[in-house]
């Protein structure tokens, strides 16, 4: 990879640890969303805690993870409620992070080094020397079809030519 994308790669990494852990604090606690739809038909009090009236809220039950580390938007232990929500957006970053650089590492493309003498099968010039003889990019700057040995054409273009005659 090229300095310029890890250096793209390291700040967007940067902001996303600086909007995580510093800025998650700053938004709104207030329901939104599916969480304000099911509160409609209930009255709630200044702790949005349901106090009368029929909605589909009043049905809710805790989720299997309530007890986990990172449960409520926090992480369990830590008291100062800043830091806590800070922390667990950065960790949060981080684990996404880890895994989507995972999935791309096990994806990426890797060139074959051809043992036999041929050419590269990744579309790559061979750097020993010698000519490639499947018509890709000679090191001259040269190409050539192998058979006519004139100028390269695509596939297509060849396939139209065979086709008209």
């Amino acid at each position: 990879m090229k300095n310029r994308s890890w250096a793209f790669l390291a700040g967007g990494l940067l902001v996303a640890l600086l909007l995580a852990g510093v800025v998650s604090n700053y938004a709104s606690s207030h329901p939104d969303g599916l969480d304000s739809s099911l509160l409609k038909g209930c009255t709630v009090d200044a702790d949005d805690n349901i106090v009368g009236g029929s909605c589909p809220a009043q049905q809710a039950r805790d989720h299997e993870l309530v007890d986990s580390p990172l449960a409520d938007y926090g992480v369990r232990g830590v008291r100062n409620s800043f830091v806590s929500t800070g922390l667990s957006g950065v960790l949060g970053v981080l684990v996404t992070f880890a895994i989507g650089a995972g999935g791309f590492w096990l994806l990426r493309r890797r060139g074959t080094t051809p043992t036999d003498g041929t050419t590269p099968t990744d579309g790559t010039t061979p750097t020993d020397g010698t000519t490639p003889t499947d018509g890709t990019n000679r090191t001259d700057g040269d190409t050539t079809t192998p058979a006519e040995g004139g100028p390269a054409t695509s596939d297509d273009v060849r396939r139209r030519a065979d086709a008209a005659s």
